[in-house]
């Protein structure tokens, strides 16, 4: 039944690639559920907990230490960037999985005890400074975790994976895995239930969960689906240092157009993202709806099952069907046509439509939702494929920095703006979208490019090395 449903969905998967593919999702939902559940966590934590007045703290310091700490977060990652390169070399594909989530399992762990004594000591027994400690600890590791364990998971799955089965299955993925987002996201729909720290703790138990997947994973599966662009294949060889493979992985991108390309692709959005989400996420905080912990925790449920449905459904129907009726650079093209066109609208309802707090509340929300939901279902699993016609530098060296710190210094550029403008909600209205303006167009550029690269590629059988 299970088999005969996904058929449906996603035609053409052999048997064996049907297995492959549904362990690969299985694995990815546990992935960006957790991701999910903890990314918006970290707001609450970071927003109405980490920093409370009853301590000392200026009214709402969490939201104006809110860019400081996306500011901040590239050069924090750097370090993991490095390491992550090393650990490349030094292990195989699937001990990394074991050895990054470990890390993490004992950081979420850690923090999970210590919202458990502050929930029953309070606020005092941990201190204003402690307090604060953990709330940045926690916005960094978690910051850092959705660029990692993100990347490695990809890495992984390109290197055993052929252009056209990922075709086929790539949309299976990012399905599953928008249905591990809803429902992670849901969950603090129901925090007063729940309650922070019991969230916090399940986090921690999804992260041992990966590492039981892809476990079981390389238990079970054939060597013969463990192959994927041959020519990639042969260009896996020697061991570098850490300093060496980032410097190797940033020299290919400076020197190879094509993967610069895939750098704007893959990072230009998220300045857009950043200032359209901090608008958003300042005018929820202010409202007198979602005011409180337990609110604000609601209002990012609201918003993770929102966006994260628009992302499924389109995965789960759309996708697949873009990609094959229209090939590759159409799906590169569609989100930044599509985010471009929304924040326009916002702007202009922002000009002349006169909103009241809950209209422009609900239509940043709205745009915020386009945002998230067709970057996971369409731009994602497109970009990933722009991969496979490249080296083993390529996957792992150069994409890891480009998911880490490539997708951080996009956000810093966001938080840049917000940074300047956060004292003043009109201007950044303003002065945001007529940065955003900017960067879309050099965003379409790119898209263009990458894709008619790609397809020069695959039709000569080349790889860029």
């Amino acid at each position: 039944m299970i088999n005969a449903t996904l058929s449906y969905f996603f035609p053409g998967l052999s048997k064996e690639e049907m297995k492959k593919f549904s362990l690969l999702s299985l694995t990815f939902f546990l992935i960006i559920g957790g991701y999910w559940l903890v990314r918006l966590l970290k707001n609450t934590l970071f927003y109405k907990i980490a920093f409370p007045e009853a301590l000392g703290w200026m009214p709402g310091q969490g939201r104006l230490f809110q860019p400081v700490a996306k500011f901040w977060s590239p050069f924090v990652v750097f370090a993991l960037v490095m390491v992550y390169t090393k650990l490349i070399d030094l292990f195989k594909k699937q001990t990394l999985f074991y050895i990054i989530c470990s890390v993490y399992a004992v950081v979420f762990g850690s923090i999970t005890a210590a919202l458990i004594m502050r929930n029953l000591y309070g606020d005092l027994f941990l201190g204003k400074w402690l307090l604060g400690v953990i709330g940045w600890v926690s916005f960094f590791a978690i910051e850092s975790f959705g660029s990692l364990i993100v990347a490695l998971f990809w890495s992984f799955t390109n290197s055993i994976c052929t252009s056209e089965s990922a075709k086929k299955g790539y949309p299976m993925i990012v399905a599953a895995a928008q249905f591990g987002a809803i429902g992670g996201s849901a969950l603090l729909i129901f925090s007063e239930s729940f309650g922070i720290w019991q969230l916090f703790g399940l986090v921690t138990f999804l992260v041992v969960c990966v590492m039981a997947s892809i476990y079981h994973f390389m238990k079970v599966m054939p060597a013969s689906q463990l192959v994927g662009n041959k020519q990639a294949m042969a260009t896996e060889k020697k061991e570098e240092g850490a300093l060496e493979g980032l410097v190797a992985g940033i020299r290919l991108i400076a020197t190879r157009p094509y993967i610069f390309g895939i750098l704007i692709v893959s990072t230009l959005y998220e300045v857009i993202n950043q200032v359209i989400e901090y608008q958003m996420q300042t005018q929820a905080s202010e409202f007198p709806r979602f005011a409180t912990e337990t609110g604000f925790a609601q209002f990012q449920g609201f918003y993770g099952v929102a966006s994260n449905s628009l992302s499924f459904l389109m995965a789960l129907l759309g996708t697949s069907y873009l990609i094959r009726r229209f090939g590759l650079k159409f799906g590169l093209l569609f989100f930044p046509v599509c985010l471009g066109i929304s924040f326009s609208l916002l702007f202009v309802f922002y000009m002349y439509g006169a909103p009241s707090a809950a209209g422009l509340l609900a239509a940043t929300f709205v745009v915020m939702m386009i945002a998230k939901g067709l970057g996971y279902a369409v731009n994602n699993p497109v970009k990933e494929m722009m991969y496979i016609p490249t080296s083993k530098d390529v996957k792992f060296k150069s994409k890891g920095f480009i998911d880490v710190f490539g997708g951080r210094m996009a956000k810093l550029g966001g938080a840049q703006i917000n940074n300047s403008f956060k004292h003043n909600m009109h201007d950044l209205m303003i002065y945001g979208t007529f940065f955003s303006f900017g960067l879309t167009a050099v965003w379409i550029v790119a898209a263009i490019y990458v894709g008619n690269k790609n397809a020069n590629l695959l039709s000569r059988g080349e790889i860029v090395e």
